[in-house]
Order: structure tokens, then sequence, then C-alpha cells
């Protein structure tokens, strides 16, 4: 029996040609969009899941009140880490200190790389569950030791055994190659963490962390821990969460720190905080194309469901046959949902081809790097339950629908549809627009948000600069460096500071002036500079002048951007005093404020100082008389004449700052291609609903030729009802797109108004889609030979 339900199902898929492939080809349509947002979303939510202590690893993060408001961050001291140790050793099996995740350049001979690593306490390697491949996990207990991931240990010594080899670090310190782990997947936290070096070298580098006075006062180290077998960290987290209040003293209490756990499986999706508390993050774009998937899936359904009743009639006959020869309802339901279950089979080995060819353009699209999980059962599961989800729900309707219809009243052909049988294709297409047209909108607010960031004024020229971070060597020779590249022409000018432009590393407290209240808490990111920095920059001053080497008091002075001048409320600020850890410092100029971090926020209250001491980043200015190309290899080259042992690299300002729009830019792309796809499943069903119109009403149409109707007439009797619809759906579309972008917008402080044009431009877009469709089929039934069809209707 079920053979035979099959061979029928495959003779009516090769008698209608033209609507099986609408069909087939618009389910595959879809469930290939759907099988590519489910492995975007597997490999999310699948994130850092590659280390084995997944559900007990945590970073320790802290709230500090300042400046109004509370913020969250992963800095910490680095006594931190030793105090939860002595005080909570039951609830932890390691808590570690990490530097950041900073390019450093090793060396074997000739041979230099740049490469991205840490500083962190030996334990790591047990913390992560790193894969050795040579050595053990006990790498890190020499001082001058080094754990290379696979590709730089074969980068350096291609298939030789590396163990015990020795690498130059900076040209620093020569360390010993003591294992060899598995490289991290790319979705992972950790999947730039290419070399690990020991704590104690971080600690032996930089002597000045042991010297401080108050080494509860800076944070700059990360500290990731792993909890106890039996621990809650929930539990855990509300018991430390003032171990930092109790321990740093009354001068950090005025920021009111409360130390806090972040489950790693939290690290991905819920990362962002928002005055203290945790307001998602990613997991509301696994949300999103989690919705947009099976939208679009059931926009290839609705299709099935549409062109199957439209072409009821066709099979009336074939219904009243068999019922009127004895086959039970039961069967002809079992008939045409192995139809439906044929259609959906083929589709789903077509949309396997179309994911296999997509993955590439997808996977650079999306920063991803997905495979389709060939030899995982749930893939294949999942795959299957599509497979039924889509047929039941395709098939249901036509199945019910035709297997209903009464043998004598077919047979008689006293049978009709009724003037409402049309009805539910109706509905159907309604929905199917107002799907593509909330998707559409969503689309044009998503890019009009990047573009309104993107024309914010950034209050610096960023052409033409590039930056590179040094080591102390480039420091000591920087006059002689910049005085080369001036005198030969490759550079308008050059400066060290603290922080690129694009970023913030450093900010601090203990800020006082006139005015201020006591108990109010500041925190301000407070860069260190070297003279003309505001040249390269381009800063523009606003009130006072810039740092000059003509003021030797220049030394103990600050310039501030608007923003400050606001928060602090000094009028007439130049030449009033700000008290630094009670020292004096000037203010001397004033500049308008300049995007440094985040292009969706508030630009944050900023001041610069001059230090003797900077050597963390060179920003220079390229002679734009030369080519970016010709100028950097001058740069590469005059850098390597005065430090040969380093390896530099030179990013330009403008991209880094387009950077910062990447992620809301993916997901802008990502959307717009679905929303373009689901419009296409949406057109390839009303192709096949105005065909089946036509053919169903050539007869009408002869008439009307006859009685003198001309093809515009034909074409808009035909094209209106089409029209009506899709302007029903749109009724439908805007307020929920409305609602859905504008609650979206929220997230964002600096935000692009929804305008009434982009209503406007999707409606219009969707009118104009529509009779495009329609067109054809209509154009082609109102030329039609009117004799012809009226002698063979």
């Amino acid at each position: 029996m079920l053979l035979n339900y099959i061979k029928i199902a495959w003779r009516n898929i090769v008698k209608s040609k033209a609507y099986s492939a609408i069909n087939i080809g618009g389910l595959a349509l879809g469930m290939a969009v759907t099988i590519l947002i489910g492995l975007w979303i597997w490999d999310e939510l699948s994130y850092d899941k590659y280390h084995q202590h997944y559900d007990r690893i945590v970073r320790v993060m802290q709230h500090q009140s300042f400046n109004g408001e509370i913020g969250s961050q992963f800095s910490n001291p680095a006594v931190l880490a030793q105090e939860i140790r002595n005080k909570y050793p039951s609830d932890f099996r390691y808590v570690l200190q990490s530097s950041w995740n900073f390019q450093h350049t090793l060396a074997l001979g000739q041979k230099k790389l740049l490469k991205s690593g840490s500083f962190i306490e030996p334990e790591i390697t047990e913390l992560l569950s790193l894969k050795m491949l040579k050595g053990t996990r006990g790498g890190l207990k020499e001082p001058y030791s080094i754990l290379l991931s696979e590709s730089v240990a074969r980068a350096f010594f291609g298939d030789e055994n590396p163990l015990d080899k020795t690498l130059k670090l900076d040209n620093k310190a020569d360390l010993k190659v003591t294992g060899v782990y598995e490289d991290l997947p790319y979705n992972t936290s950790f999947r730039e963490l290419t070399y690990i070096m020991p704590w104690e070298l971080y600690l032996v580098q930089n002597p000045w962390i042991k010297a401080m006075e108050n080494p509860w006062g800076s944070n700059f180290t990360q500290t990731f821990a792993l909890m106890a077998d039996n621990a809650d960290i929930d539990l855990v987290s509300r018991k430390i969460h003032d171990v930092k209040l109790k321990a740093s003293g009354p001068r950090e209490a005025r920021f009111k720190p409360v130390i806090f756990l972040h489950p790693m499986k939290k690290w991905h999706l819920y990362a962002d905080f928002k005055n203290g508390i945790n307001t998602g993050g990613r997991i509301q774009y696994v949300w999103l194309f989690g919705i947009i998937g099976m939208f679009v899936l059931l926009l290839a359904c609705i299709n099935f469901m549409n062109l199957s009743t439209a072409r009821s009639e066709k099979r009336a006959r074939e219904v009243g046959v068999r019922k009127a020869i004895g086959s039970a309802r039961s069967q002809l339901i079992a008939q045409f949902f192995s139809e439906s279950f044929l259609v959906v089979f083929l589709a789903f080995v077509f949309s396997i081809i179309i994911v296999l060819l997509l993955l590439p353009a997808f996977n650079q699209l999306a920063d991803k790097k997905l495979s389709v999980l060939w030899m995982n059962p749930i893939f294949w599961l999942m795959g299957l339950l599509v497979c039924l989800f889509t047929g039941l729900i395709a098939g249901s309707y036509p199945a019910l629908y035709l297997s209903s219809f009464q043998p004598v009243k077919v047979l008689k052909g006293t049978f009709r549809v009724g003037r409402f049988a049309a009805m539910p294709r109706k509905v159907l297409v309604v929905l199917q627009f107002s799907v593509s047209v909330i998707l559409i909108i969503g689309t044009i607010v998503v890019y009009q948000q990047i573009q309104h960031a993107k024309n914010r004024p950034v209050g610096y020229n960023k052409e033409s600069m590039v930056f590179t971070t040094v080591n102390d060597e480039i420091h000591k020779k920087f006059d002689a460096i910049r005085n080369e590249l001036k005198n030969n022409g490759t550079i308008i000018e050059m400066a060290e500071s603290g922080s690129p432009a694009t970023e913030v590393w450093n900010s601090n407290g203990g800020f006082n002036w006139e005015g201020k209240d006591p108990n109010q808490s500041v925190n301000f990111p407070n860069n260190a500079v070297s003279y003309d920095f505001g040249k390269v920059l381009g800063w523009q001053i606003k009130e006072g002048r810039d740092f000059s080497r003509d003021f030797a008091t220049d030394s103990s002075a600050f310039i501030l951007n608007e923003s400050a001048v606001k928060f602090i409320g000094l009028k007439d600020p130049v030449g009033k005093v700000i008290q630094w850890n009670d020292k004096p410092y000037t203010i001397i100029g004033i500049v308008k404020d300049m995007l440094v971090e985040s292009p969706y926020e508030p630009i944050k209250a900023s001041l610069w100082h001059l230090s003797s001491e900077v050597e963390n980043v060179i920003t220079l200015k390229i002679n734009p008389k030369l080519s970016a190309a010709a100028a950097l290899a001058k740069i590469d080259k005059t850098f390597s004449t005065y430090d040969p042992a380093t390896s530099f690299e030179f990013n330009f300002v403008d991209e880094e700052f387009a950077k910062k729009f990447g992620e809301e830019e993916r997901i802008g792309k990502l959307a717009s291609c679905f929303a373009i796809l689901a419009v296409l499943i949406s057109c390839l069903g009303l192709f096949g609903l105005a065909s089946f119109v036509a053919e169903q009403r050539t007869k009408e149409i002869g008439v009307r030729k006859v009685l003198g109707a001309s093809v515009a007439n034909l074409w808009q009797m035909l094209s209106k009802d089409f029209v009506f619809l899709v302007l029903i759906a749109c009724v439908i579309a805007v307020p929920v797109a409305w609602f859905g972008m504008h609650q979206w917008l929220q997230k964002y402080d600096y935000q692009t108004p929804i305008r009434w044009w982009v209503f406007g431009s999707a409606i219009s877009g969707a009118l104009l889609i529509t009779l495009l469709t329609v067109s054809f089929q209509a154009v082609k039934a109102a030329l039609a030979n009117p004799i012809k069809s009226l002698r063979t209707e």
C-alpha cells in the first residue's frame, strides 16, 4: 500500500512539472535557510563547550559605582586572586590571575612572528583542559617556559620536536618550550590564545606590580576560576561579593566594589551589563534568527498548501472516483500526506546541496567556521524533525480538504468550491507578505542605525593614521625614529599614548575640584600622551591650547573634552585646577568630544595628560603625498632598524574604527539575506497562484477579449486581488515591525529615529514585487488567442 501511495505521488509530481518545481524549489530554499540558521544557532549555543569544565569555569568580575552609575568590568587588582584563594579555599579548585591577551614578538634566530598570548598561572592548562600534543599540562611551572599552540609550534619548528627548544620573547627573555597543545576552536573565548607564559615571568618583567603602594587600587588583570565540584556558583558569588570592599580600605571603598562570578556558559551570550544588571547580549540574536528561520520555513510551507488547495478542482474527480470504488477517507489522507512527504524529502535533499553551496559565503558573512554536522546524530534528528514538521504542516490542510469532497457531487459535475473556498489561500498569502514586509522594514532600520552611528561626528581626523603597540626599546629611541621619519617625508607627525585612538585602556579615580560633592566617586578615561598627540589626531581645540614644549608646567596639566567640562560643571574651566591623587593639575585646554569607544553610547568625560613614561602605543600621521603601502614599508623598515629583534604590526585607525560596527553590520547583512530569501519564497508561491488563477479563468479571459477587453484591462483584473492582499499584509506588518524595531533600538543610547519613509519604501517595494511577479502570468494570459482558449475550454 505504501509503495502504491509513493508511486501515485511520484506520478502526480512528474505530471505537474511546473507546480512541482515551485513546490520543491520553495521548500528546498526555505529548508536551506532553516538549516543554515540552525547551524549558526548550534555554534552560538555550543560556544566554549570545547572545555571539559565548561559548567564550572567562571570569570571573577566586579561592579563599581562611579560617575553616578554602576559599571561592570572584567579587570581586577592582582591581589584579588590570592585573597579569594585564602578566604574561600573550599569553594574553588583554582583561582588564577591572567594578563590581557596581547601580541608579542616570538623569535627563533632570524624568524620572527607577532602572535597573541597571555601570562597566566600554571593551572590554566587544567582549567581549560588543554589537549597536550607534546609535553604535559605542568609545563608552566618553570618561570622561563612557554606553551605553544600546535599552529605556532609548526610555524617555528615544522615537523621537528619543539620540546626544550628556546624562543626569544620581545627580545627580552629566552623561554624554553615545555609543551604543545591542540589549537583552540574558533567558537571559544580563548581562540586567540596561541601561546601561554607563566604569571611569574609577568611579575619579573613588570616590577612595578609588587612595588605598588596601593595594590587594590589598580585593576589591570583578569581573574579566572574553576569551582569546586560541589560548589554552587550563585551561592559562592553572593558569598564573595564584599571580599574587595573589606580588604581594600577606604580609598577603594568609595567605589562600592561588588565582586561576583560570571559563569563561562554566559560569557558569549549574556555578556552585556547596564548599571550593574546583566541585560543579555548575543542571546537576542539567537532568538531573532531562530524566529526568522521558523517563519521562512513557514512561508515555504504556505506555498505548498496554497498550490495544493488551489489545484483541488483538478483533483476533485480523482477523489470522487476513488471514493466511489471504496477508498476510505483515511486512505485518501494517507495518499495526500505521502505526496507531501515525498515533496519534502526531495526538497530536503536539494536543501542540503544548497547549504553546501552557500556555506562558504555564509561563513564569511557571519564570521563563523561552520560545517555540516555529518557525523552528529542530533543534526540528522533535527533534519528528520524538520521534514516531519514541514510535511505535516504543508500537507495537513490539503489532505483534510481534498479528502472531504463528496463523490456524488463531484461525479455529477455539481461540485463547486464555494465563494469562500479561496479564503484560506488569501489568509496565507497575507501571512506570507506580512512576514516578508516585517523583515524588509527590520533590515532597513538596522542599516539606518549603523549608518546613523557611522555619520556621528568623530571629533578627530582618522584618515592616513596608523598605530602600533611598542616596547621599551622603541620608547627609548622614540625621538630618533620620529626625526628620521619626519625628515624623509614619510610622516607628518607621531606621538606616544597609553591607549590607541579608538580604545580606552586606562581610567582613573582620585579626582577633586572646586565644588565637587565629597561623597561623589568619579572615574575618568585618563590617557597619558606625549607631545604632538593632538597634532597627530587633529583634535579640535575649543578653548585654551594644546600641550607645548614651550611650557615646562605642562607636565602638570590636563586637557579635557567637552563631556568632562559638562560633568565637572566648571565655568570658564581653562586655568582652573583639578586635584589628582592630591597633586594639582591645571586645565590648559578643552577639545571637542572625540568618539573613542562605542559609537552607540554617549561620549565619556575624558582627560589627557603628558607623560615621559608612555610606551604602549605609537600613532603616526602618514604624509598624504605618499601611498599608504610605500609609507608603511618605510615606517616598518625604520622601526626594524632601531629594534631588529621585534616584529611590528601597523593598524589603520579608520579600519579599527570600522570594526566597531562589525557585529551590527554582520547581523544586518544576515537579516537582509534572510529577508531577500523570504521575499523570493513568497514570490514563488505568488507566481504559482497567479499562473493557476490565469489558467482557471482562461474561458472568462477569452470571452472578455472577444467582447473588446484590452490587455491592460485584463492585467488589472488579474492583478488587483493580489495587490489588495498585499496591502492588507502591509497594514498588519507596519505596526508589528514598528514595535519590534522600537524595542530593538532601546539597547542603544545613540539611536536613529524610525522615519515614515521606511514603511513607505517597504510597502512600495512589496507592491512592486507583487506586480512584477503577477504581471508575467497576467500578461501571458491576456495575450493568449481567445479563439483557441474558447474552443479548447
